[in-house]
């Protein structure tokens, strides 16, 4: 088999298994109280130190950018630009993307975040939820990341008085 068809074979499967992947599954994996939960530890992570933090959960990426070859690490850079995670008075947003069609968590940061924490302390980070994830374990993984970057973002940007909240708290569901 040459080497284009088996690209196009797998690119083939790969929007086969994002077009599979549905909100049903998506809501069973984040149901209301899971994303309130998510909202709450947010709202009170970012009481600890000046970053802002997002999480946007995605059943399966866009036709279009799947067609395209999109990465992973692409699409949660562009739902980082898309959502102004970038856009924060410190320069320190924080985005956990979680593609449940690829069964992956990608982190991004802003510039400020990304001079002192090191991706491979966010890998952990994205090993905690996935490793959960394969266990049935949503709520549970994805509440003890956050508590993990809450506590990172909190030791390298510790609060410095009441400041105003400059991203919604609660996760964005696509």
């Amino acid at each position: 088999m040459s080497q284009s068809a088996t690209h196009s074979g797998s690119r083939w499967a790969r929007i086969w298994r994002h077009w599979r992947s549905t909100a049903a599954q998506g809501r069973r994996a984040f149901p209301p109280q899971t994303l309130d939960a998510i909202g709450k530890a947010i709202t009170a992570g970012e009481q600890q130190h000046r970053s802002e933090l997002r999480l946007i959960v995605e059943n399966g990426m866009p036709f279009d950018a799947l067609w395209a070859g999109m990465g992973m690490r692409e699409r949660a850079i562009a739902l980082f630009a898309e959502y102004g995670i970038w856009d924060t008075e410190d320069n320190c947003g924080v985005l956990v993307y979680v593609n449940l069609a690829e069964h992956k968590v990608e982190i991004v940061t802003d510039r400020n975040v990304g001079r002192k924490i090191d991706n491979i302390v966010w890998k952990r980070v994205c090993a905690t939820m996935t490793e959960g994830f394969a266990r049935g374990e949503f709520h549970a993984a994805t509440l003890a990341a956050l508590d993990q970057v809450n506590t990172l973002l909190a030791q390298h940007f510790p609060a410095n008085g009441a400041r105003a909240n400059e991203l919604p708290d609660r996760p964005i569901v696509l």
